[in-house]
């Protein structure tokens, strides 16, 4: 097989915004397309470095900068309170363009507005999604969402790994331009995402529909480079971007996510969390599912053996539960798109038995025909078929890519496979 072609380079910002209008000339009412996402998860402490979920917030301001994949003239964002008891009350919220770190680009900070009043109340186990806001941007473009809790929010549905810096200010600076007051952030800064769930744009241009990735680490980027925007679903909607077939692409993976159980650490199970992550998104027309690594490891890992989540699993198990997302995909008109499982051997969680069944896992994805078409990550990673992850392409650990791996499985999707 041979290897993929590299990608071109990267689409400068100032190429995006001459060709976006040309792209999609303006026609028909106003739609909202997905232009970020991230997947909540409840709260936790996580082992690997320190997060606010717990403690979560009061009287401070929270500073979250995301990257959007998708242009337009007003935005909105969605928040998530899925994971608490409790109401939570947002005192203020703002959002504007980056201009680097916790700063505001000068004269794009607006208000967010909840049915009109500068703040509001989510229901336990409930969302809210703001008023939009004139705030014109362009694909790849950075924004800066700010959100001020007054009152002590309890412990905060979020999102575990951002890979990206969050920030947070004593007292209520959700207005502030100057990254000033915005001292705190996590160290070591893997980062971590707050009740923030989704970024929304719209316009007079209707864009195709969205392409969702849906997995665990290696689609929410473990391993590659905090605030530089290179996981593999950044680095295809640059593809897609320069190839002239801009699409929003949605990232919805999580870190230590199993296919078919809950994990403490990881996020509901794959199966349960698929509609709400995947489905519901705005306008979805394809999703890339790369989900079974977790199960098959944490299932033979030594020091995980004893805990209630290592359920054993069989490959059986693991295509039953493809198979219930191919059909809930296929029921909304979704394109599905199976991704083999990547190599980890050298990992700690690596065993003979297990790599049996990613071996099955794989045969059935490639062959089994019920997957619209296949993406084969674990070639991209592994060209030889060693079984290993190739040197050069993973963090050290054997089992995350690193970001020229990850480049390598963005350069290994058929961007026509894709569909419209």
């Amino acid at each position: 097989m041979s290897s993929p072609q590299p990608s071109p380079p990267a689409l400068t910002h100032a190429t995006t915004a001459s060709s976006f209008e040309a792209m999609f000339p303006a026609s028909g009412p106003v739609v909202w397309h997905g232009a970020w996402t991230t997947s909540v998860m409840r709260p936790s402490a996580a082992p690997w470095f320190e997060t606010w979920a717990e403690q979560g917030f009061m009287n401070q301001s929270l500073r979250q900068v995301v990257r959007v994949h998708t242009g337009g003239t007003q935005v909105r964002i969605r928040l998530s309170n899925a994971y608490s008891h409790t109401p939570l009350r947002l005192t203020g919220a703002s959002i504007g363009g980056t201009a680097g770190a916790a700063a505001v680009r000068p004269g794009t900070l607006r208000t967010l507005r909840f049915a009109g009043l500068p703040s509001t109340t989510i229901p336990a186990k409930g969302r809210a999604v703001s008023d939009p806001v004139a705030l014109p941007t362009e694909p790849l473009d950075q924004l800066t969402i700010s959100l001020y809790f007054k009152e002590a929010t309890g412990p905060a549905t979020y999102h575990q790994l951002s890979m990206a810096t969050t920030y947070r200010a004593a007292g209520d600076h959700h207005r502030d331009p100057a990254a000033a007051a915005y001292t705190d952030k996590v160290q070591p800064a893997y980062g971590s995402w707050y009740y923030l769930e989704g970024v929304e744009t719209s316009g007079k241009h209707r864009l195709p529909s969205a392409v969702v990735t849906f997995g665990d680490s290696l689609t929410d980027g473990f391993g590659a480079t905090i605030d530089r925007h290179d996981r593999y679903p950044d680095l295809l909607a640059q593809r897609l971007l320069t190839a002239a077939l801009p699409r929003p692409v949605l990232n919805a993976g999580i870190g230590s996510n199993k296919l078919l159980t809950d994990a403490a650490l990881g996020g509901d199970a794959g199966i349960a969390r698929f509609a709400r992550d995947v489905l519901d998104q705005p306008h979805v027309g394809t999703v890339i599912v790369l989900m079974g690594i977790n199960d098959i490891q944490q299932t033979f890992e030594p020091a995980r053996s004893t805990s209630p989540e290592a359920t054993p699993v069989t490959a059986r198990q693991l295509i039953e539960g493809h198979r219930t997302l191919i059909r809930a995909a296929h029921a909304r008109g979704v394109r599905a798109v199976g991704a083999t499982l990547t190599p980890y051997r050298g990992a700690a969680g690596w065993t003979p038995a297990g790599e049996e069944i990613r071996s099955r896992v794989n045969q059935w994805i490639q062959t089994g025909g019920e997957y619209d078409t296949v993406v084969d990550f674990a070639c991209a990673l592994d060209p030889d078929g060693t079984g290993s992850i190739t040197e050069d392409l993973h963090m050290g650990d054997h089992l995350h890519p690193n970001p020229t791996g990850y480049r390598a499985m963005a350069d290994a999707i058929d961007l026509a496979s894709l569909g419209q």
